[in-house]
């Protein structure tokens, strides 16, 4: 099985250093491990958004914060652009 490359866009570095400093860290880090293998990966929920975020996913890193990523699928490629908020 081939693992994807997981791109952290700047928005989703920044978000980073909030997760370390509100304890979220090891949850999301849990969650980047299952999306590595399936990006669709199920369960955790996921949703595909809509909107301006047409075409990326979601996956709760808790009530109120996501992770969101777009999956390039030939390339096995995963963009990850929040790790936060993605209403803000």
């Amino acid at each position: 099985m081939v693992e994807y490359q997981l791109i952290f866009m700047s928005q989703a570095q920044k978000d980073a250093k909030k997760l370390a400093s509100s304890g979220l860290k090891p949850k999301a880090l849990k969650l980047l491990e299952l999306i590595k293998i399936n990006p669709l990966q199920y369960p955790p929920e996921y949703e595909y958004l809509k909107g301006d975020m047409k075409g990326l996913v979601s996956h709760r890193i808790n009530k109120q914060h996501r992770l969101v990523y777009e999956i390039f699928e030939e390339d096995k490629i995963i963009k990850i652009y929040r790790m936060w908020e993605h209403y803000e």
